[in-house]
């Protein structure tokens, strides 16, 4: 069994790999729900949702995130009613959060309710969301306090931010079997996701980082960088709020009590006696993923890990 651990569309490109080099049941897919919002009154969780639909075969691959071909009726309507239209929301999509909404609304967990709708899908592979306890992530910026989705797709990231916390952590529980999938498996990855909002959430679920340092899985993490920059998005700008650099030695010291393996870019290799400092072993290649090929490539050399 391989774990992945994710949020965001590096993280889903990294799983479609895996997926297509795998027996898609022995994956388990662990999410991050600290972007989940309400819109429009819906339950949205869009990385739950990004795996989801990558999975399914539905997810619109120019994009990285919502459905292939969706159309938006449902939101152009909204935006003449006088409705706020900022969070884009396709008509399919917006099918996935009607029953997401009712299901949890009726008192399913949001794992169950996530396995169903892996079930409709026909997705194979286990996906799990980090916890069934609502959790934020709320970023104290220049402009406010903002949740992450006011952040990233409202304000286009632009906000200097103070500081980010996870509102709920404390009573949060991880999601049944996400620990017992830690330590049964043979491979844990962390995918080349934020930091900061996609992973920092997970490993702040009571007892999931306790797990990764306990588990006798080989646990590799793969960066998210180059040359101190995020390939999208803003990873480079938010490490600064764990309190490290924005490079491959900062990941190294975020995530050195549990991680073996750093996976950097072969443009990095210079940072690797900075990363071996905090006793993480490196191996350099190209982590981009512009192509399934390349995907596919890198889930190959982390399953030759173990």
């Amino acid at each position: 069994m391989v774990v992945l651990l994710t949020g965001g569309t590096g993280g889903a490109k990294l799983v479609l790999g895996f997926h297509e080099e795998t027996a898609p049941e022995d994956l388990v897919v662990v999410c991050n729900t600290g972007d989940d919002s309400l819109v429009h009154g819906l339950h949205v969780s869009p990385d739950v949702d990004t795996i989801v639909y990558t999975l399914a075969g539905l997810i619109d691959p120019a994009k990285g995130w919502g459905i292939r071909d969706d159309t938006f009726t449902v939101l152009d309507q909204l935006r003449r009613l006088g409705n706020e239209t900022w969070f884009q929301l396709g008509d399919r999509d917006i099918a996935t959060h009607l029953t997401r909404t009712r299901l949890l609304a009726e008192g399913q967990p949001l794992s169950r309710v996530t396995a169903a709708l892996c079930g409709e899908l026909g997705v194979r592979s286990t996906v799990l969301p980090m916890s069934d306890q609502r959790v934020e992530t709320r970023l104290s910026t220049s402009e406010g306090e903002l949740s992450f989705q006011e952040y990233f797709v409202k304000a286009r990231w632009q906000p200097d931010v103070l500081s980010l916390r996870y509102r709920g952590i404390e009573d949060s529980r991880p999601s049944p079997g996400l620990l017992e999938a830690i330590h049964d498996a043979v491979l844990v990855v962390v995918c080349p996701s934020n930091p900061a909002t996609s992973i920092g959430p997970v490993l702040a679920v009571p007892g999931v980082r306790e797990a990764l340092r306990g588990t006798p899985a080989k646990v590799a993490a793969v960066s998210p960088m180059v040359g101190g920059r995020s390939f999208s998005g803003p990873a480079h700008k938010l490490m600064a709020t764990l309190g490290v650099e924005a490079s491959a030695a900062g990941l190294a010291a975020a995530y050195r009590d549990f991680a073996d393996v750093l996976v950097i870019d072969a443009e990095d290799r210079e940072l690797q006696p900075a990363v071996e400092q905090f006793g993480v072993d490196v191996r350099a290649t190209s982590i981009r993923m512009d192509t399934l090929a390349d995907k596919k490539r890198l889930a190959r050399e982390l399953l030759r890990l173990v």
